[in-house]
């Protein structure tokens, strides 16, 4: 894990509508920290932003002491898990969550044990060889957030879990 500090984090979208006003917030390595509020508020936002998914229009990300804003996603170690779980329906349980190591080159083996180990912490064990659509909302949940276990980034990221 890593320490994550926004720093007068700012996005304003084309034709001046503000996103994200300026928010300045630090995350010490191991905590937890929950944004709550309405609808459209910018929570969503923020952490695409966190995640290099949407461009900042001002103030820093930094992650781990590195700042992040010119740094791809892929590059910046975080695992997101998005509101609407971003399954693959046509892959099983287990290669859902084996895709992104995969796609590392990571060996058969340790993919395994990865995989494995969170469908057991996540009990979701029993249900590898099935798709998404034989699963329950609250199973796929679980099913995306094995995908961002396995990884074992530096920060997680949940968007609405």
């Amino acid at each position: 894990m890593a320490n994550v500090a926004l720093r007068n984090v700012r996005k304003t979208y084309p034709g001046g509508v503000v996103a994200i006003k300026g928010i300045g917030l630090e995350v010490d390595d191991g905590q937890f920290c929950v944004l709550v509020g309405p609808s459209g508020c910018g929570k969503s936002t923020l952490l695409r932003m966190v995640a290099g998914l949407e461009t900042i229009t001002g103030g820093e990300i930094d992650i781990g002491g590195r700042i992040v804003n010119q740094i791809e996603p892929a590059d910046r170690d975080i695992a997101m898990v998005f509101q609407n779980y971003a399954l693959y329906p046509h892959m099983s349980v287990y290669n859902n969550m084996a895709y992104g190591l995969r796609n590392r080159g990571m060996p058969k083996g340790e993919i395994d044990t990865r995989v494995q180990e969170a469908a057991r912490i996540l009990e979701i064990g029993s249900m590898l060889d099935r798709k998404p659509r034989q699963l329950s909302g609250g199973q796929r949940q679980r099913v995306a957030m094995g995908r961002a276990i396995v990884r074992q980034p530096k920060v997680f990221l949940f968007d609405e879990p």
